[in-house]
């Protein structure tokens, strides 16, 4: 997306001039809007070679450009720049074509053939072109022009990269481009730039109706869902998410039809055509339904051993965390003496779960252990540099069991002791994080959020929608440097809370 960068060297300049050196230096002196040199791109590898000055560079697009509006050398600038021709004879569509960058269409037109490769992906102009240069350019293509990705005056927004400079991107306009075509341009929406249906269009032909293909993530849920493995309520917490992926699908193409197909800003509308519209004859899919049944949906899938599940679970913990039964995931180094040992005493081995194997993402773990008070899932790691590590999700409650919150703890995350003698993790929520500390200018009103419910109540639900509205004292005292392994008792905490930081 976008118009990739390239950069000429002073020999470079010149050839696409046409000037010496000579000229290149009258060119500086007659011309005030002429490009000056810019610093050449970073170059990583520069210090392993000798070190030399850098040559001088110049930014390629903006020399392309210039020469197109400099009537001296428009013949030699950016061709889609160059002032239109008066009176251009009409052109006419020439087909379709298959590029290494994706289905394109041909435009005969008074500047000669225009390929317009229906992708928005970065440096796809100047791959097609470089293509058809090095292979002779056999269909005669004057200029590449690629999506750009967004919208612009008279439609959608243009990359382009001549034959002749296939190194060079610069900016396009649709509308010049439908002008020299004699045509309104086909546009189709993300999700339906399809082959087969841009292979099959051609001018006055209705929008095609077409099915939005599913994603790799709809696939991996529709998957789970045909598994008999799963009880009913798993296959079901994974149907709806599925649904939810394709109506949002849906919906996302239908919704781009309409901004790139709607009226200009001129008195002319844009000179664009829909080219495909999603099939809605099903549409929407029932999905959103009972948030606690898809809990325990997911749940259930969280404590399975299929790889279906996990490969469910990871799409979950990436699309609506919310849904599943564990806080943020959490690593602390393992370390004797510290307060996660004596959390780690009570933990149990067991074989991985789908849960285990999300948490582990990949790694590699040297043991798996449940945690038996909050049935949260952990596994040590060699962690780096051969410095074993825990790693576990944050409970979303603590039990409480009558007990009250005794102190918290600092170490790496946020520790809580409780009045019967137990050591938790603090709770927290998947998205959020437990820190303290100076936050170069963010506080750490996380922490703050989850000890204020915790010193009322120890099996609070946390809630971070708004942890910003924290007790200020409280956010104060974890704004401080604590060392690892502080330990702040229930009164020093109490008393934070109640005693609100001093205004300057």
């Amino acid at each position: 997306m976008g118009v990739s960068s390239s950069y000429l060297s002073k020999a470079e300049v010149q050839r696409l001039l046409g000037v010496n050196a000579f000229g290149l230096w009258r060119l500086v002196r007659k011309y005030d809007n002429f490009p000056q040199p810019t610093e050449p791109p970073h170059d990583p590898f520069a210090a392993l070679r000798d070190k030399k000055e850098p040559e001088e560079v110049w930014d390629g697009t903006q020399v392309s450009r210039w020469a197109a509006e400099t009537p001296e050398f428009s013949h030699r600038g950016a061709v889609l720049v160059r002032p239109l021709p008066e009176n251009p004879a009409p052109g006419r569509w020439a087909g379709y074509k298959d590029t290494v960058r994706g289905p394109a269409l041909d435009w005969q037109t008074a500047l000669g053939v225009i390929r317009i490769v229906h992708s928005d992906d970065r440096q796809v102009a100047t791959d097609v072109a470089s293509a058809l240069a090095g292979s002779g350019n056999p269909d005669g293509v004057t200029t590449v022009c690629a999506l750009y990705g967004d919208m612009g005056f008279h439609g959608p927004a243009l990359v382009a990269a001549d034959t002749a400079h296939p190194g060079i991107e610069y900016e396009a306009s649709w509308g010049n481009v439908a002008a020299l075509a004699g045509h309104d341009l086909p546009w189709w929406p993300d999700l339906l730039r399809l082959p087969q249906l841009i292979r099959q269009w051609q001018p006055g032909a209705p929008a095609a109706v077409a099915e939005v293909p599913p994603n790799e993530n709809e696939k991996t849920l529709r998957r789970a869902a045909r598994n008999n493995t799963f009880d009913t309520a798993a296959r079901a917490a994974v149907t709806d998410m599925a649904n939810s992926i394709r109506n949002n699908r849906i919906d996302h193409t239908a919704h781009d039809n309409e901004i790139f197909g709607r009226e200009g800003y001129g008195e002319r509308p844009n000179p664009v055509v829909i080219g495909a519209v999603p099939d809605t004859t099903r549409h929407p899919l029932p999905c959103d339904g009972d948030r606690q049944a898809l809990k325990d949906g997911w749940h259930k899938l969280a404590l399975s051993s299929h790889p279906d599940a996990v490969a469910a679970l990871e799409v979950a913990v990436g699309r609506d965390p919310d849904l599943l039964p564990f806080g943020t995931v959490t690593e602390v180094p393992v370390q004797p003496g510290a307060i996660s040992e004596r959390w780690a005493r009570r933990l149990t081995m067991c074989d991985p779960t789908a849960a285990h194997a999300v948490l582990a993402h990949g790694d590699t773990a040297e043991a798996f252990f449940i945690d038996p008070l909050t049935d949260m899932p952990v596994l040590r790691t060699p962690g780096d540099g051969g410095k074993p590590a825990w790693r576990f999700y944050a409970p979303l409650s603590l039990p409480d069991g009558g007990a009250e919150l005794a102190s918290v703890v600092l170490h790496h995350t946020v520790w809580a002791t409780t009045s019967d003698g137990h050591v938790h993790p603090a709770p927290c929520t998947p998205t959020e994080h437990l820190w303290w500390g100076d936050g170069w200018g963010d506080r750490p009103s996380e922490a703050a959020t989850v000890v204020d419910a915790l010193l009322d109540d120890l099996g609070a639900t946390i809630n971070l929608r708004e942890h910003w509205n924290a007790p200020k004292g409280l956010t104060k005292l974890f704004n401080e440097e604590h060392q690892h392994g502080a330990e702040l008792t229930r009164s020093t905490l109490l008393h934070a809370r109640m005693t609100p930081p001093r205004t300057r």
